[in-house]
């Protein structure tokens, strides 16, 4: 059985991972047959109010916040093993571009949190397949962009300017698909890049996307 390590940003669109990309990602990794551990980087961030999208008065931990989509069953990402592990997924939201990194602030010239960036690197360079949803390509694009590989984020033009200042290639996509390069094993969906999807179709895109994961790993 493929064993997926699958990356939170906390709990919630707007300042962590987005739950409908979140659940489909486990549903559609539990029904291609593959166990998954779910982790997050155990750091403070600057949570929001979603209701006025106004900053609320105290932090909240990653960790803490994602341990709610994954039902407690998540670990420190700084304990994650890539040995243990077939690939690695990405779940979108927008504690993607402000707890992983601060593409939020620095687009293309945004740094990675160290956690992040090696995972992806040790995956990569072990030949193991890495999926990303929605923003988190991104991370990929600016680990991974020297080495020329593919990903989507939709059609949106602003972070597709960004995405190519990596070094990295783009492909536009449409919500209900996903797009595979298969030289770096990199496969990545557009979800909520696309705001007034509809819950299937991004489901669609991400079980298209999770299949694939698992018959690469």
């Amino acid at each position: 059985m493929k064993k997926i390590a699958v990356i939170l940003s906390g709990c919630g669109n707007k300042d962590g991972a987005e739950l409908t990309e979140a659940v489909s990602l486990l549903i559609s990794l539990s029904q291609n047959g593959a166990q998954y551990m779910c982790f997050a980087p155990n750091i403070e961030f600057n949570a929001v109010n979603f209701l006025s999208n106004e900053p609320l008065a105290e932090k909240r931990n990653v960790l803490f916040e994602a341990a709610r989509i994954a039902r407690g069953q998540i670990q420190d990402l700084a304990t994650l093993n890539p040995s243990q592990y077939d690939g690695l997924a990405f779940v979108g939201g927008y504690g993607v571009a402000k707890n992983l990194c601060n593409w939020a602030e620095a687009g293309a010239q945004c740094k990675v949190l160290p956690d992040i960036e090696n995972t992806i690197k040790t995956f990569y360079q072990a030949s193991k397949p890495i999926a990303a949803v929605c923003i988190a390509p991104v991370l990929l694009a600016k680990v991974l962009g020297p080495k020329k590989v593919t990903v989507t984020v939709g059609n949106d033009k602003e972070t597709i300017l960004e995405v190519l200042k990596t070094g990295a290639q783009h492909e536009i996509c449409p919500v209900d698909d996903y797009v595979t390069d298969r030289e770096s094993k990199v496969i990545t969906t557009p979800a909520y890049m696309y705001g007034s999807a509809k819950p299937h179709e991004v489901f669609k895109g991400i079980s298209g996307l999770a299949k694939e994961l698992v018959e690469m790993a």
